[in-house]
């Protein structure tokens, strides 16, 4: 199951940190405006919060991909059978 986890999360990581250099190469995180008011924090907590969002959408896509090319057998596996993971 960790292993499984790793080959989620490892490439959403390398993947979010490549949209986020692309997202902030043309928008200054000092202007960032949430409903018309400037936010007003830090450019680091602004990078730090938008790289773990995405992240967690990037790994959501990832984990669904993994669950939907899971077979019938893996995902209820025969009584009696031991668990594959």
């Amino acid at each position: 199951m960790t292993h499984r986890a790793l080959q989620i999360l490892w490439p959403a990581f390398l993947v979010a940190g490549v949209i986020e250099m692309l997202l902030f190469a043309s928008i200054e995180p000092g202007e960032v405006r949430w409903f018309g008011f400037l936010l007003g924090w830090e450019p680091v907590t602004i990078h730090s919060i938008v790289f773990l969002l995405l992240w967690l959408l990037v790994s959501g896509a990832s984990a669904m991909t993994v669950l939907l090319q899971q077979t019938a057998e893996e995902l209820d596996p025969p009584k009696g059978a031991p668990p594959r993971f």
